[in-house]
């Protein structure tokens, strides 16, 4: 059950934008597990199996949509869902991002992400 979810409004031109960026495997992926919290690309490539380059393209178009932003950890920059973006999750069972114009909702981060 979706705990109550802020909703974040869009309008359609940027809700088609996000869909685009949300719309691949991925990126779904990568957002999944940003949601369990703060990762470096090597902690991503390793989780997702996939190399650092591929990781580093698919976190430049989520940090251009807005989703994600990237946080200096002396040499390391490791990335999080931006603070706006996560205030708008659900705590409990389910994960859940109301756009005004769609909701998505995620299984938990950890298990979506593991299972593959």
């Amino acid at each position: 059950m979706l705990r109550r979810v802020t909703r974040l409004t869009v309008n359609s031109q940027t809700c088609a934008a996000l869909m685009r960026t949300l719309g691949d495997e991925t990126r779904l992926r990568i957002l999944m597990s940003l949601l369990a919290g703060r990762k470096c690309v090597t902690d991503l490539g390793r989780e997702i199996r996939r190399g650092q380059p591929h990781i580093s393209h698919h976190l430049r178009i989520l940090r251009d949509a807005g989703l994600v932003e990237g946080v200096r950890e002396g040499r390391r920059v490791c990335y999080r869902v931006v603070p706006d973006v996560q205030r708008a999750l659900g705590r409990r069972e389910r994960y859940g991002l109301d756009f005004g114009c769609c909701r998505l909702t995620f299984p938990q981060a950890a298990e979506a992400v593991s299972t593959r």
